[in-house]
């Protein structure tokens, strides 16, 4: 009798994961780096898992789609979001959203993380940080940056730059960074930050100028670029990352599970190695220190949000911010 109830805890255990996967990215599919990284994770978290890993686009409303659709799916672990670091800066900018993030989703890990370089048109003396800072204060308020878009990691990053330094410059704001980048090789804009990947072919080719990049360490695509962190502006860091949640209500254990077999691929010497070559750093997380980089995170880019919106920086509040 001792047997046969001892064998009915197990019985009543399902096996995980006992279907595919879907991992949610709230971008178009191919292209962009968000699609990238989450096709990299999903093809290697399919073999210890024992089930395909299949990614789910969900492109629209700056990633809060996807963000919405995993934070209302069944929690069996089944359906988890590739979230980027849109899920805080949506709420720092007051963005209204259909879930909040601390009580609707669960982290589940960190993934990795991709620095920005800071870059100017090739016509500007600068070639170093403290010739750029001299040049910006020799000519307050005359020169213009670019970004992706007004709120876009790449103008509150920015945004922080200048503000470390006492600065001002003019931002003008484009549908992506893209065409940003086209006027900055045109010489039509003056400097912009942008993602490690789109900026290393321009910086190659000696179309623009690399400053600086804006990790904590160097880019592993452009080594031979320093940090703004060991080019004086101390403790300067901003890069796009990337994690996994779940809805909220997932089991523990099915986080523990996932969360053990993501750190296990960031010291795959092949994950590694992609990453590496995508201008991706490690940076995996348990999901109580995800969850409270999360929070770290959003409390700074609020902070500067809101510094931004009295200094009348164009970051206006929105309605149904949470």
């Amino acid at each position: 009798m001792a047997i046969v109830a001892l064998s009915f805890p197990a019985a009543g255990q399902e096996k995980y994961p006992a279907s595919p996967i879907r991992l949610v990215a709230g971008s178009p599919a191919g292209g962009s780096s968000t699609d990238t990284f989450a096709r990299l994770l999903a093809e290697k978290l399919a073999i210890p898992l024992g089930a395909n890993v299949l990614v789910d686009n969900k492109p629209g409303a700056n990633a809060n789609i996807a963000a919405e659709f995993v934070a209302r799916a069944n929690p069996n672990g089944h359906t988890l979001l590739f979230n980027t670091s849109g899920v805080v800066l949506s709420i720092a900018l007051g963005e209204p959203l259909g879930y909040k993030l601390f009580t609707d989703l669960a982290p589940v890990a960190r993934f990795t993380a991709v620095p920005y370089v800071l870059m100017v048109r090739p016509t500007i003396s600068a070639n170093n940080v403290g010739e750029l800072i001299g040049y910006l204060r020799s000519n307050p308020d005359k020169l213009t940056y670019g970004s992706a878009g007004t709120g876009n990691a790449t103008h509150l990053g920015m945004m922080m730059f200048l503000e470390a330094n006492k600065l001002s410059a003019l931002h003008i704001p484009y549908k992506g960074i893209a065409p940003a980048l086209v006027d900055l090789t045109g010489g039509r804009l003056d400097f912009a930050m942008s993602s490690v990947v789109s900026a290393t072919p321009l910086v190659k080719g000696k179309r623009l100028k690399a400053i600086a990049s804006t990790g904590m360490l160097r880019s592993s695509i452009l080594p031979e670029v320093p940090t703004l962190h060991e080019s004086g502006v101390t403790g300067f860091e901003v890069s796009g990352w990337y994690g996994v949640m779940a809805p909220a209500k997932v089991s523990p254990t099915i986080v523990s599970r996932l969360n053990g077999e993501i750190l296990k691929l960031l010291q795959d010497p092949d994950t590694l190695a992609r990453l590496e070559r995508l201008g991706g750093q490690p940076f995996g997380a348990t999901p109580g220190e995800y969850a409270a980089y999360l929070s770290s995170e959003l409390q700074r880019w609020s902070r500067l949000v809101q510094r931004g919106q009295k200094d009348g920086a164009g970051l206006a509040p929105s309605a149904g911010a949470q």
